[in-house]
């Protein structure tokens, strides 16, 4: 054999043995990478009523920011499947609007339920899910999921979110004491007839305008007050608030849970965020609420830095 030829054959097995060495060393470090990736969680975020997943995305850009996953989503009838009236477009027709039928009077909080969990059962077997919800429907959906897979749920987070432990329903506790001071959102039609609550979130009258500013986004520039108001949609289940999504201590209850209070909201006061705080943490003593207040309107926004850094320190 000649010499260059030697030469080349002993850097080739050298490369080769070289190679070996860092495919045995990088293995083990990218099976600790997965397993890392396994173990971290996802934050599975769920949106209130008359809102979409759209509410989360600044929320979401912070976490990934941090390293984190978090998905948002829609709600079935909420989002790109979103009923919108004809009579809601511009020119708006008010008469009609009172009383043109809605596909979204069928959906009900099983709907909405059922669609989340399977998100979540898709996200757990990824690594352990946090689920965070806001306002009713998404505090509706934390008690029945809490109640139905506690297992797959690492920990629950009530960001100004509604919880039913003594009372049964989102409606009972709108009659309590500790609403009374509640802000009203001027409604269009009749619920009852509709299957729907209808809110012209695009009404010209000045009254509703500032109405919804005073109940949901009192600390708003009127600039960021119409920027909220064209991310809402019009219609929502009227039976979301008479649906029974009251929290069983055996299996909600023994989730680690965080509630996020917002101090400013008027139309959910922060007297009956308390109460449902309380009768919570009275229902399971020995597993209470991890606490924070935030001084924000019912509309946040739920990016705020304070919020931010409570979901970054649960991860």
């Amino acid at each position: 054999m000649s010499e260059p030829t030697r030469r080349n054959l002993l850097r080739g097995t050298a490369a080769t043995a070289t190679g070996a060495a860092v495919a045995a060393l990088a293995a083990p470090a990218a099976a600790r990478a997965d397993g890392d990736r396994e173990q971290a969680p996802t934050f599975v975020l769920v949106h209130s009523t008359s809102c979409s997943s759209s509410w989360w995305g600044p929320l979401i850009g912070e976490l990934a920011l941090r390293g984190h996953r978090a998905l948002a989503v829609d709600l079935p009838g909420h989002g790109p499947g979103a009923y919108y009236p004809k009579a809601y477009q511009a020119p708006q027709d008010l008469k009609a609007l009172a009383t043109e039928p809605s596909p979204t009077a069928k959906l009900t909080v099983d709907d909405y339920a059922e669609h989340v969990e399977r998100v979540v059962t898709r996200a757990s077997a990824r690594g352990p899910v946090i689920l965070a919800g806001h306002g009713d429907a998404g505090g509706a959906v934390l008690g029945r999921l809490g109640n139905a897979i506690p297992g797959r749920i690492r920990h629950l987070v009530y960001i100004d979110a509604f919880l039913c432990v003594d009372l049964a329903t989102m409606g009972d506790y709108q009659q309590v004491p500790e609403n009374g001071g509640a802000l009203p959102v001027p409604a269009i039609g009749n619920p009852a007839e509709l299957g729907v609550a209808r809110i012209n979130w695009r009404s010209g009258n000045p009254k509703d305008v500032a109405a919804f500013k005073a109940a949901l986004a009192a600390d708003f520039t009127d600039e960021a007050l119409r920027a909220m108001l064209n991310s809402l949609q019009p219609d929502e289940a009227a039976a979301v608030w008479g649906a029974d999504v009251k929290v069983d201590a055996r299996t909600w209850g023994r989730i680690p849970r965080t509630y996020v209070r917002f101090s400013k909201d008027r139309t959910f006061p922060v007297a009956l965020q308390d109460r449902m705080i309380r009768e919570a943490d009275r229902l399971t003593p020995r597993n209470r609420f991890k606490v924070h207040t935030v001084a924000a309107p019912h509309a946040g926004p739920l990016h705020r830095p304070e919020i931010v850094k409570i979901l970054d320190g649960l991860a």
